[in-house]
């Protein structure tokens, strides 16, 4: 009697492996993209910082006036990702608007920012879908300030308007 000379897996044996790299996929692949968000957002709050830190350096230059992203950028206080910021989205999939103004925060302290240069400043971050969770804001104050992300929801640009949004720790 002749032994058959068997090589290879057997197809329960493929499918077994199958089943386990498919379970462990469906437990990485939600981790990963909340550590993608996580990074999106701390990058967006080390932007707001950039620009509150630019405007501050470019009034103290300038006869206590703040500028546009036009004039930090003409200044090289701001790089080129500023630039088209309401049109085009920066590095992260985020894009940036200035002039916004009403900012409130939820000590119910009623400060406002009016968001035009050159006498306050005021800009926000929106992420693109499902970039990030939070959406970030700031003005003349120089408190970061986030808000949800959800269908609709951005940043108010235009005249002062009153909006809680809770500063970033």
């Amino acid at each position: 009697m002749k032994k058959k000379n068997t090589k290879g897996f057997s197809l329960l044996e493929l499918l077994i492996v199958v089943a386990i790299i498919l379970i462990i996929a469906t437990i990485a692949i939600p981790s990963l993209l909340r550590s993608r968000q996580a990074s999106n957002e701390s990058s967006a709050v080390g932007d707001m910082r950039t620009i509150n830190t630019s405007e501050v350096t470019y009034s103290s230059s300038n006869a206590q006036q703040f500028g546009t992203f036009a004039n930090l950028m003409a200044a090289g206080l701001l790089d080129g990702r500023f630039a088209n910021v309401a049109v085009a989205p920066g590095l992260h999939g985020e894009v940036y608007a200035e002039g916004v103004a009403g900012i409130l925060d939820n000590g119910g302290t009623g400060l406002t920012v009016s968001g035009a240069p050159p006498l306050s400043y005021g800009f926000s971050q929106t992420p693109q879908a499902g970039a990030a969770r939070f959406g970030y804001c700031s003005g003349t104050d120089a408190v970061v300030r986030y808000f949800a992300v959800s269908a609709g929801n951005a940043f108010p640009v235009g005249p002062p308007v009153k909006v809680q949004y809770d500063p970033v720790q």
